[in-house]
């Protein structure tokens, strides 16, 4: 069978041209293929079933565990002319009827459905009935208990594809590292799929960590000049959340605060505030965001250091979906540090998985340290290498200060190399500061001549150089192996033949690095702004008339590129990116009267 893809995505998406990756994997699935997919946020999952979905004769069944997801997906492609709809606890009677009468007729050609409600007995035997031609699991790393976001529900979709006769099935996730990825395929595919591993980067994504020295002035400083733009403060409790939500207003930004804690009145009227209007600072704890389909956010910001590396970087891509410049500040300090290491050791949950958890969270301080590129360092954790440096951080911008390390250096991997890489962090740390423990005197580590080397700096600076060395590539930390320190090539050369080491003067407690340049913003020109200006309100318009996001009628792209070539009728309208013919049909005329009388 000969598939019109190509037509299907100008036509229905708006698209002239696919986004890296997604073509092959298409491919694969028009050609029969179980695929897993692990591809970063905004590079375009969704069309990787999409698409399919509007070639193939029977249904494609989307397995996702976050409502407001599935709400914005369905709305966007009903709104594209694809009879889609969805099962979820937040529809009405009258939704669930509509979906139900379309599956009933064999005329619904997408159907979302939250895992809890897909592996109920009674929705499989329902299922049975229909022909399924592909099932999509979106945020595929819910099913793997060493991840971030695991959900038990998952752990059944393995059972189900063989209730159904085997489906042909797609995999899809941001993040996965490479143990989350075996458990995904261990989980839901008994045999091999076609992986496809899109990279990691986000490279639009400004990023940027400072020690902590009053983290409400340094965020402040930060996002002043992107007042009146979309964004998130993410902050560690939910009274911080409401405090920041007031400091906020007290400096005129339209902020508003999103926590378990809320009144679910209150949380809803917020949540449906920031996903249809734009403008509005979000203050959140991590309640908020899973699910946020919203384009145009511009700027991420923790007030606090996430718990882990993985969840930095889920949180961080809620920025920039829509591919265009935006930015993340990130304030970490002891006290984080601290209540990071207290909440893993107050889980409810076996010592393997908090001392991976202990791991990831070490991971991520040492991104904080690091002296190279951040991007490089975040990279290198999902196993990407030969990463050039991306002049989009505050690294590359501004640099650090560095001293000569190369003796503390030698000291710690000699401590290493002694003691055979079978140790951690705290281990060595021990040794070096002559610390007499149970386990150094076990191992007899006390009478080693790296013993009590390191008594002239303190622990917190010892495991500042250690995570420094580990962002500098020099060591590694064998998460599968509780965390023993390994000696990488370069460490080697530091070692052995005094290869030079810079390390930060400053560790947790230093002054801020003063950014130059906040952000970058020159990259994408509106040449008319006062044209954008009305198109945006036009667009709004038409978002309250349908009781829908405003960047489900166009988004900011889109607008953008109409007020940039002015297209003066309905075929230069439909080059436009993201206007398909059913978009086209619905708003041409309005938004091409309105470029006229401009």
């Amino acid at each position: 069978m000969k598939y019109e893809d190509l037509a299907n995505l100008k036509n229905i998406f708006g698209f002239d041209h696919y986004k890296t990756g997604q073509q092959h994997i298409i491919n694969q699935i028009l050609n029969g293929k179980d695929v897993l997919t692990v591809m970063p946020t905004g590079g375009g999952k969704s069309l990787c079933y999409q698409l399919p979905a509007t070639l193939f004769e029977g249904l494609t069944l989307v397995v996702s565990p976050l409502i407001a997801l599935m709400q914005s997906q369905v709305k966007q492609l009903q709104l594209m002319g694809v009879k889609a709809g969805s099962f979820n606890s937040s529809n009405t009677k009258n939704q669930n009827n509509e979906t139900m009468s379309l599956l009933l007729k064999n005329e619904l050609k997408m159907l979302y459905i939250a895992p809890e409600r897909l592996i109920k007995q009674e929705t499989i035997d329902l299922l049975k009935t229909k022909k399924i031609s592909l099932l999509a699991i979106d945020e595929a790393h819910c099913v793997s208990q060493w991840g971030h976001d695991f959900r038990k529900e998952y752990l059944k979709l393995g059972e189900l594809r063989r209730e159904l006769s085997m489906v042909q099935t797609i995999a899809l996730t941001a993040t996965a590292d490479e143990t989350t990825r075996k458990d995904i395929i261990d989980k839901i595919f008994p045999k091999k799929p076609s992986i496809f591993i899109a990279g990691f980067d986000r490279p639009n994504i400004y990023l940027s960590m400072l020690p902590k020295n009053n983290a409400k002035k340094q965020i402040l400083s930060f996002i002043e000049p992107l007042k009146g733009q979309t964004g998130i403060i993410y902050c560690s409790t939910r009274k911080k959340t409401d405090e920041w939500a007031e400091f906020l207003k007290i400096n005129k930004f339209n902020a508003l605060p999103y926590h378990a804690g809320m009144n679910i009145d209150d949380r809803k009227k917020n949540l449906e505030a920031f996903i249809q209007e734009d403008g509005i600072v979000m203050t959140a704890t991590i309640a908020f965001g899973l699910g946020i389909d919203k384009p145009n956010v511009r700027f991420v910001c923790h007030a606090n250091m996430p718990g882990n590396i993985e969840s930095y970087y889920q949180e961080i891509g809620r920025a920039g979906r829509d591919g265009l410049p935006s930015s993340n500040l990130t304030i970490y300090g002891l006290d984080d540090i601290s209540l990071r290491s207290r909440q893993i050791n107050e889980q409810d949950s076996n010592d393997e998985k908090k001392r991976l958890e202990r791991q990831r969270l070490n991971q991520l301080i040492a991104m904080c340290e690091a002296t190279r590129c951040r991007r490089q360092v975040l990279l290198s954790y999902f196993g990407e290498k030969k990463i050039e440096a991306c002049n989009n951080c505050d690294i590359c911008k501004n640099g650090v200060k560095l001293i000569d390390g190369t003796k503390d250096a030698q000291k710690i991997l000699s401590a290493i190399k002694r003691t055979g890489e079978r140790f951690g962090v705290a281990h060595i740390v021990d040794i070096l500061i002559g610390n007499k423990t149970e386990n150094v005197k076990k191992y007899s580590h006390d009478t080693l001549k790296t013993f009590n080397v390191g008594k002239d700096l303190d622990k917190n600076t010892w495991q500042s150089i250690i995570r420094q060395l580990f962002s500098a590539g020099h060591i590694n930390i064998d998460i599968e192996n509780y965390g023993a320190l390994k000696i990488l090539k370069t460490g080697s050369d530091v070692l052995f033949n005094s290869h030079e080491f810079k390390r930060r003067e400053e560790v947790l407690s230093a002054k801020p690095i003063i950014l130059k340049n906040k952000n970058n913003f020159d990259d994408f020109k509106i040449e008319d702004e006062e044209l954008y200006s009305k198109l945006r309100e036009l667009r709004l318009e038409f978002a309250k008339k349908l009781k829908m996001p405003a960047y489900v009628i166009f988004p900011d792209k889109t607008l953008i590129e109409m007020a940039n070539c002015k297209p003066k009728n309905s075929k230069e309208l439909g080059q436009v990116y993201g206007v398909g013919v059913v978009k086209l049909k619905k708003f041409g005329k309005y938004f091409l009267k309105l470029i006229a009388d401009h």
